[in-house]
């Protein structure tokens, strides 16, 4: 079973690609909703929010933990990673995505606490020589998802917002919070077609086909099971709206049994 979290709804994002590449495969989602937005909060509570996760999803045999928090990455690349199944690292995978498409000139647009840790930076320059990277932050865009409001002209004047720091010669755009590629629509309206934008949700998919094969992972019965510390039905009104599912399989509360 991959194991994936997140602080809410961005995380869904990876969720999509999961399905779409590994479809046999079972996928425990955990949205911490309770503590959503991660991206302003301080670095010792977003440490006790990482470990509280993973453990959940450790605790349940998951393997590997697919992270889908851009957030949590940024810390656990300062402070380290907790003990447990394998981890696949977001801001890591991205990074290499990155690389393989020859870009120089990046922006990243990510929460506060990603782009103050400079952690996209830092993987950037070292698997790209020369690498100029701008990174931004864009605290308004992740209670606009969460609250369901994914269109508009509120939402499109907060993305370019967001995106007025940004060098105008951008060759890609990475999206620093899985939160964002719901708002697409307004990046590619704002940014125009000369700029690249890349998803990390599919870099991290991809990582996890490439580890289900090399440690020969069998697939399970394609069950999807999300979790939410949250309200459990907003959360599934949601997943309906941005993965089409017409039932899934939603339960509130971290210490929630999970029959696997």
């Amino acid at each position: 079973m991959l194991g994936v979290f997140d602080s809410g709804l961005g995380g869904l994002t990876v969720v999509r690609q999961l399905l779409r590449r590994l479809p046999e495969h079972d996928v425990l989602y955990l949205a911490d909703q309770a503590h959503v937005p991660y991206g302003d909060r301080a670095p010792q509570e977003l440490q006790r929010f990482l470990e509280s996760n993973i453990g959940y999803l450790n605790e349940r045999g998951a393997s590997p933990i697919v992270v889908a928090c851009n957030t949590s990455c940024a810390i656990a690349m300062e402070r380290g990673w907790p003990a447990g199944a394998p981890i696949l690292n977001l801001i890591e995978n991205a990074a290499e995505a990155a690389a393989a498409l020859g870009a120089r000139r990046i922006g990243v647009i990510a929460t506060t606490v990603t782009a103050k840790s400079g952690a996209y930076g830092r993987a950037l320059r070292e698997r790209i020589h020369g690498a100029h990277v701008d990174e931004v932050p864009a605290p308004a865009l992740v209670p606009l998802v969460e609250a369901g409001r994914y269109n508009g002209p509120a939402v499109r004047a907060a993305v370019e917002e967001a995106c007025a720091p940004l060098p105008r010669d951008l060759d890609v755009l990475i999206y620093g919070c899985t939160h964002y590629p719901i708002l697409d629509a307004h990046f590619a309206a704002v940014l125009g077609p000369e700029v690249v934008r890349l998803d990390p949700a599919i870099a991290q998919a991809e990582a996890a086909v490439r580890f289900v094969e090399e440690h020969h992972i069998g697939a399970g019965g394609g069950a999807t099971w999300y979790v939410t510390t949250g309200d459990p039905a907003s959360f599934t009104a949601s997943v309906r709206a941005l993965l089409g599912e017409e039932e899934p399989v939603v339960i509130g509360g971290r210490e929630s049994a999970i029959s696997t």
